[in-house]
């Protein structure tokens, strides 16, 4: 009887003032010292640092304390032949080199549970390397999430084939970074918010982009809008699938 109560009580959707959910990711964290900034904001925003960068250790053990939730921002190979920094993955590695900088970059960001990708918008297009990024992952218990940097993206469904939790990006908040850029993009957020209940939003560490945040974020309140770390929108077991792990458990005992 414990058991079923606790089944029950896993599954039951919680009870909550807020209609819908939003994450909202800064990443492209690690470099600069303004990046510091980040940790002004509050503990519920998600925080998506670079691999093998200077503040990047650092960043990450203050911000998880403080309560963030940390990811790792892969760098991956883009159309444009832009450098992508330390830890990049390209279309010319191998299985073996792909793994083994994926389990460096981990390694390099304290406390990461997820991943998202930096650029990519040529490697995320590719099957094969996508699944050796998401096999990777499956190792260490990472799940991720699509920044979607280009509409042919492959990545989505390589990591659902794989079996990797799975995330999108809707919107990018501040690719103009002007007041005005932001507050549409910040409307947008919210309409987009209430139609589908739950979304992903990414920004950046620029100074505009924190004091916009700022300024700003209660209003997420106002519109029954609840702020919750990227994790927290990850879709939920059913009560089939708990029984049967629960089952799983038993029969191994």
């Amino acid at each position: 009887m414990r058991y079923l109560l606790l089944l029950i009580l896993f599954v039951l959707p919680s009870t909550s003032a807020f209609a819908s959910k939003i994450a909202i990711i800064i990443d492209d964290i690690g470099y600069r010292q303004s990046d510091k900034a980040v940790l002004t904001l509050p503990a519920n925003i998600t925080l998506s640092i670079l691999p093998h960068t200077p503040l990047g250790k650092t960043l990450a053990s203050q911000a998880y304390q403080q309560g963030n939730e940390i990811l790792v921002h892969l760098p991956m190979q883009a159309l444009n032949g832009k450098a992508i920094g330390q830890g990049g993955l390209t279309n010319t590695m191998s299985e073996s080199e792909f793994k083994t900088q994926v389990s460096k970059a981990i390694a390099s960001v304290p406390h990461a549970s997820g991943a998202n990708n930096h650029m990519g918008s040529l490697l995320t297009q590719l099957k094969q390397p996508m699944r050796w990024v998401m096999e990777a992952l499956q190792q260490q218990d990472i799940y991720f999430i699509d920044s979607r940097t280009t509409k042919f993206t492959q990545a989505g469904a390589v990591a659902q084939s794989v079996g990797i939790p799975l995330l999108n990006r809707e919107i990018f908040l501040d690719n103009d970074k002007s007041w005005a850029g932001l507050e549409r993009q910040f409307q947008q957020a919210i309409k987009l918010a209430k139609s589908k209940k739950q979304i992903v939003v990414i920004a950046h560490p620029y100074p505009e982009t924190i004091a916009f945040l700022t300024n700003n974020l209660s209003r997420l309140d106002d519109e029954k809008i609840q702020l919750v770390h990227a994790s927290e929108l990850l879709p939920q077991p059913t009560a089939a699938t708990v029984a049967s792990k629960f089952q799983l458990l038993q029969d191994r005992n």
